[in-house]
């Protein structure tokens, strides 16, 4: 498994924590890559993913809303509502990475720790946000200016 993928993983398993507290994250930093270690590459990934998650996360949790039409917030599971709000913060918020790359890795991040119909959940909720982005769905903005692949490598 590559760096980025087990840099979404920590990512989603921190906000799964924060999660479980109620919306509140460890005191430190520190504690959670304590609780869940990873190596300084794994990190230097993740952490942006992490503290952009927790930035824009009022944001993030209404569009989830509004493309859950039929599905109460609350009623998503936490894994599959952290996939998604992974996901989308990279569909709206990273230029660097492809929303199709977001959407593959968060369908994988689903099968894996997710339930049953995880990946099609979250598939079918991404897509329609895809759908609706004024972005190329299949490459950085600026390719050039990123200087970074952008695969699960």
């Amino acid at each position: 498994m590559g760096k980025r993928r087990r840099a979404r993983e920590a990512a989603v398993q921190y906000h799964f924590w924060r999660d479980l507290q109620r919306g509140e994250g460890p005191d430190k930093i520190d504690d959670f890559w304590e609780f869940c270690p990873a190596t300084p590459r794994v990190r230097e990934f993740a952490q942006p993913l992490i503290d952009g998650m927790v930035a824009h996360l009022p944001e993030i949790d209404e569009r989830i809303r509004r493309y859950c039409e039929n599905y109460e917030f609350r009623r998503i599971s936490a894994v599959d509502r952290n996939v998604l709000r992974l996901a989308i913060y990279e569909m709206l918020y990273r230029d660097d990475i492809p929303p199709v790359v977001s959407i593959n890795e968060a369908i994988e991040l689903a099968k894996a720790y997710g339930g049953a119909d995880s990946g099609r959940f979250v598939n079918g909720i991404l897509d329609r946000i895809r759908k609706d982005l004024d972005r190329p769905a299949r490459e950085p903005v600026n390719r050039q200016a990123s200087g970074i692949d952008t695969g699960s490598s």
